[in-house]
């Protein structure tokens, strides 16, 4: 499968633009997942069912520890086929408070030679009414985790402090009143939106932080995180979650410098969206390893950008994180990329284990 894809089916995927591309495997993958039969199919070429893979977090368990990013299902229609392909869970969204139909086009790009994504949707999404009552109506496969990816709704009525601070608590009020989702991400450093990344400064996460704290939530919560910034103001953002209900980090989100690609030259030739892809791959993982020098178990730790391969995986984990999430791994090397991470953590805490006894 994996010569299929990258010799014969990638290279005419690339060919087509890749908005279209997404939503026409959006289409296929939701009528596979309804059917026991369309299922079977998909689990037969890449469900991975050998060694233990899974892994309990925050009281959840997960049969594999790759979870689908926020980004690519945004509006929850792939929930009931991610468990066949290797996922553990998939991060639905980014959800907001009213539709978003995103940015103008073109929204994606691909960067070949860097294995990258220019990324510029605008958080296009149904908005959280419609896709909570899509997922009600949804069977959810046994032992596969929801996770939903909240942000604010990307119009000039979220520009403000405060408008911003109702639109994300409307969402998680929402949400937890209709018991919709396993955990939940607050996306708070998403650059394609009106007003930037207006709550990545102390001043306007503390109280974002506060306001979601008064929203009954029996669920694990989550912070996606940008990458661009220093470590001293990174970890500011940290200490302030550390006084609040917060499990863990997501680190993180989309990279805005262009430099920091194999070949520059494929970007835009001005900022226009931000990059998923291995271009996050460093800046991620050496995050992820201060976070856990500085805080320990403090917070739980979900490691994406540039999971290219089971050996990046591998890397991620080691340097502390405890779940892993991808979306352009999956684009650029192929669907059968989640089952072979699962074969490598599964040998790695095998052998981990062997070392024990």
């Amino acid at each position: 499968m994996k010569w299929l894809y990258q010799k014969l089916l990638r290279p005419l995927l690339f060919l087509m633009n890749p908005e279209f591309v997404h939503d026409v495997f959006v289409s296929v993958g939701s009528f596979f997942g309804k059917t026991s039969l369309g299922r079977s199919v998909i689990a037969s070429f890449y469900k991975y069912n050998g060694g233990k893979a899974t892994k309990t977090v925050d009281g959840i368990t997960y049969q594999s520890p790759v979870v689908l990013a926020a980004g690519f299902d945004y509006n929850g229609h792939l929930a009931s086929i991610l468990d066949c392909m290797s996922f553990g869970g998939v991060e639905i969204g980014s959800v907001t408070a009213r539709e978003t139909k995103g940015n103008p086009r073109p929204r994606l790009k691909r960067m070949i030679r860097s294995q990258a994504l220019v990324v510029y949707k605008g958080l296009k999404n149904d908005g959280v009414e419609v896709i909570i009552n899509r997922l009600k109506k949804m069977k959810k496969p046994e032992g596969f985790v929801w996770g939903i990816s909240i942000a604010k709704t990307n119009d000039a009525q979220t520009v403000s402090r405060e408008a911003g601070i109702e639109d994300y608590t409307l969402s998680f009020k929402r949400l937890n009143e209709e018991n919709i989702g396993d955990f939940y991400t607050i996306n708070i450093s998403c650059p394609n939106v009106h007003g930037g990344e207006s709550f990545t400064t102390p001043d306007m996460l503390s109280p974002l932080m506060q306001s979601l704290d008064k929203v009954d939530c029996e669920k694990p919560i989550y912070i996606k995180m940008p990458i661009n910034l220093p470590w001293e103001e990174f970890n500011d953002l940290l200490a302030i979650l550390d006084r609040h209900r917060v499990s863990g980090v997501i680190i993180g989100n989309l990279n805005k410098e262009y430099d920091d690609a194999d070949f520059p030259d494929e970007a835009p030739p001005k900022y226009r969206g931000g990059l998923s892809g291995k271009v996050c791959q460093t800046r991620s993982t050496e995050l992820i390893k201060q976070t856990k020098s500085q805080w320990g178990n403090r917070f739980t730790i979900i490691g994406c950008g540039g999971v290219m391969s089971p050996e990046d995986a591998i890397e991620k984990l080691e340097a502390g994180a405890d779940l892993l999430q991808l979306i352009s791994g999956m684009i650029f090397n192929g669907p059968h990329l989640m089952k072979k991470i699962a074969e490598a953590v599964a040998n790695r805490q095998k052998e981990s284990s062997e070392v024990l006894q």
